[in-house]
């Protein structure tokens, strides 16, 4: 069977859209509690060690008493180093738009994934884009320059950027998981993730770690669970359904963060955000509606899914005169 077809048998997108709603509500609550430590006082790279490092007992511990340790071996140790190494950057641009913008803005910067995802398809995997997609991206980056804009108070740019770093890596670790998840499983891919990027930001320590007290290391204790969780459910939608599937319902965290905005911060998002987030969320719905549409017509290359895209190179090695098809 190829790798395509594989990838194929495994979907069960009505079960993968659940599982990413899940885990949006997760990582939704991870991020709130992050910005609440940083607020008393817990650094960023403490927020990001301790997240990570406590999730490698609490998974260690479910897998014994499981009797499924062995799932913790892989022959693809590279790959979840690159994936860990790509994803800790990210955590640490998640967290710092987090805590330097209020949460509903830093949730929409997110949303600019598909954006970048539409970038790497045409400048990296060499994908031909058409009309509907570029016009999807302009569209969502004008977007992100309203929401840019001074509204009542001024806008973090440091925040800004940091939102925007996160939306590129996100949609690169997106192709990265979507090709672990062909051969590993999610509480593997979670593993490796925690362990790579533990030791990542155990270098820092050093410099950034403080003294907490019990209410910070609570905290820190409902940051790890929460956020291997939404890892967990994050990977798992992934191998049951494709990236253009999965991330429409990324959406879904704009929800539940103005709430805890207005909840424990007592706050709503500005004019710019409200102006701004309807043209990003646009963007990123024609882009999934556009790949679903592709990827039911034309070669996979145009559905965000790395497995296809291999195995067409799979296909032209064996056959060097066989041309790949590009997407109209």
């Amino acid at each position: 069977m190829t790798s395509a077809a594989r990838s194929s048998s495994q979907d069960r997108p009505l079960f993968a859209i659940a599982l990413r709603l899940a885990a949006m509500v997760m990582l939704s609550t991870m991020f709130m509690l992050m910005k609440v430590a940083s607020e008393r006082g817990v650094s960023l790279p403490e927020l990001i060690f301790w997240r990570q490092a406590m999730s490698v007992p609490m998974i260690l511990g479910w897998l014994l008493a499981t009797g499924n340790l062995g799932l913790l071996a892989t022959s693809r140790m590279g790959s979840h180093a690159m994936r860990a190494t790509t994803g800790t950057a990210g955590l640490c641009c998640n967290v710092g738009a987090a805590t330097l913008l209020p949460l509903p803005e830093a949730t929409t910067l997110g949303f600019t994934s598909p954006l970048f995802a539409v970038l790497i398809t045409a400048l990296i995997l060499r994908d031909k884009v058409g009309k509907w997609r570029w016009t999807a991206v302009a569209l969502g980056f004008a977007g992100v320059l309203v929401i840019a804009q001074p509204g009542d108070a001024p806008v973090a740019p440091l925040g800004i950027a940091a939102g925007l770093g996160a939306g590129v890596i996100v949609a690169a670790v997106s192709f990265q998981i979507r090709d672990l998840a062909r051969t590993e499983a999610p509480i593997t891919c979670v593993f490796w993730f925690a362990v790579y990027g533990a030791l990542l930001t155990a270098m820092l320590m050093p410099v950034y770690a403080g003294q907490h007290g019990s209410t910070e290391w609570l905290m820190l204790m409902a940051i790890a669970v929460t956020g291997t969780f939404a890892q967990f459910l994050i990977t798992a939608a992934l191998r049951f359904g494709p990236v253009a599937t999965v991330v429409v319902m990324d959406y879904t965290s704009l929800i539940w963060a103005t709430g805890y905005g207005w909840l424990i911060w007592d706050s709503f998002p500005p004019f710019t955000t409200a102006l701004g987030a309807p043209l990003i969320i646009a963007a990123g719905l024609i882009i999934t509606w556009r790949e679903r549409n592709l990827s039911r017509r034309i070669s996979p290359t145009s559905s965000m899914d790395v497995g296809a895209i291999e195995e067409m190179a799979d296909d032209t090695s064996r056959d060097p005169e066989r041309e790949p098809e590009r997407s109209p």
